[in-house]
């Protein structure tokens, strides 16, 4: 279920954007623009349909931290709002910060309004939305698997989203698709290289579909993937970055422990003997080349402590996973974005910052990319 477009304002440095999204989304720019932001916007999104939100806002700072800094409309409050629209669906949510007099804690978001939308296929003509979730404030109504509105009557906190709370496939389905899309995309930012991570010890040796998110789970995955699929693409993948070599993944009592037999050498170097960032890219195939990719993924700056020379090998992966599903990358690296460009022929967006605010330049006034095709 592809992801068409993000709407996003008033989070940290994004004022007001609306964006479409393409199947490969590349955004380059200098630290500080604010090319992170989109990529934990839609990160809030996917907490907020896995009943993680407050954690996730919470880890960065929480509500006071989120919110746009800079100057606001007088005649409302504070509120940041996020929405996506997918194939079938659209969700939208809007946060504000704890009363003086509500319930909750400093850091918590308070969702003021919420709303999950079906788009209707069956209609020849304009899109017709219809209505399946509608919050707003304590007071919630969703539409049933026959189609009627009911109120939902069990009580949820200001800080919970609905989507999250309301778990009965069976009442209502539609909402059990959605929140199950939305939780099951993936997002890589940061895999532990340093002597203790669990990534360089052994793994238990236990079907591993897709990569976990910190990487803890590498030589699973990657053993999941060459058992179950096939071994061509990861080789292909190692030999790439690295001419010569082999992944090596030796099973020591249905444990996992990765290694790199190198050209030459006689013996595999294992994990803990992987430099940083040989271990990083073999983290990036993992996630990149899993057995069952989620329908969406993002990358924030993959090509930290790679070497200048992994990066076109770092492209052509990337390319190769966007044949497969939707992949959004955010870089600060020129040569990143240009190896993708040749590599997939996709267009890199420049990310800028312009009085507090980030902005992606092509992007026009409609929510549209110059370069794309009218309606």
């Amino acid at each position: 279920m592809p992801l068409h477009e993000l709407r996003v304002s008033s989070y940290r440095s994004l004022r007001d954007l609306t964006m479409p999204v393409e199947r490969l989304a590349v955004f380059v720019g200098a630290n500080g623009t604010g090319k992170s932001n989109l990529y934990r916007a839609l990160m809030l999104l996917a907490a907020a349909a896995g009943g993680r939100l407050a954690n996730v806002l919470a880890e960065e700072g929480g509500m006071p931290s989120a919110l746009w800094a800079g100057a606001r409309r007088k005649d409302g409050p504070a509120r940041i709002t996020l929405g996506v629209s997918l194939d079938r669906y659209a969700y939208d949510i809007e946060l504000g910060i704890p009363g003086r007099t509500e319930p909750a804690l400093p850091l918590d978001p308070m969702i003021r309004r919420e709303r999950v939308q079906l788009i209707d296929e069956r209609i020849v003509g304009p899109v017709r939305k219809v209505t399946l979730l509608e919050r707003d404030g304590p007071s919630i109504w969703v539409r049933d698997a026959k189609g009627r509105r009911v109120a939902y009557q069990y009580e949820l906190l200001a800080s919970e989203t609905a989507l999250a709370g309301i778990r009965d496939p069976v009442a209502f389905p539609e909402l059990a698709v959605l929140q199950q899309e939305l939780s099951a995309w993936r997002f890589y930012q940061h895999f532990r290289t340093d002597a203790q991570s669990p990534i360089r010890a052994p793994q238990l040796g236990i079907c591993t579909p897709v990569l976990g998110s910190d990487g803890h789970d590498l030589a699973a995955a990657l053993k999941t993937a060459i058992t179950l699929g096939d071994r061509h693409d990861i080789d292909a993948a190692v030999a790439d970055a690295f001419p010569g070599a082999t992944l090596d993944i030796a099973d020591e009592r249905s444990r996992y422990a990765i290694g790199l037999q190198m050209p030459g050498i006689f013996r595999p170097f294992a994990a803990p003997e992987l430099s940083d960032g040989t271990l990083r890219y073999l983290c990036l195939v993992g996630a990149l080349l899993s057995y069952r990719l989620p329908s969406f993924l993002a990358l924030n700056e993959p090509e930290s402590s790679l070497h200048p020379d992994l990066l076109a090998p770092l492209a052509r992966l990337i390319a190769a996973a966007s044949r497969r599903t939707q992949v959004w990358v955010v870089t600060h690296s020129d040569a990143l974005a240009r190896h993708l460009r040749e590599t997939a022929s996709c267009t890199p967006r420049r990310v800028t910052l312009a009085d507090g605010a980030t902005a992606i330049e092509g992007l026009n006034l409609l929510g549209r990319f110059a370069d794309a095709p009218e309606d």
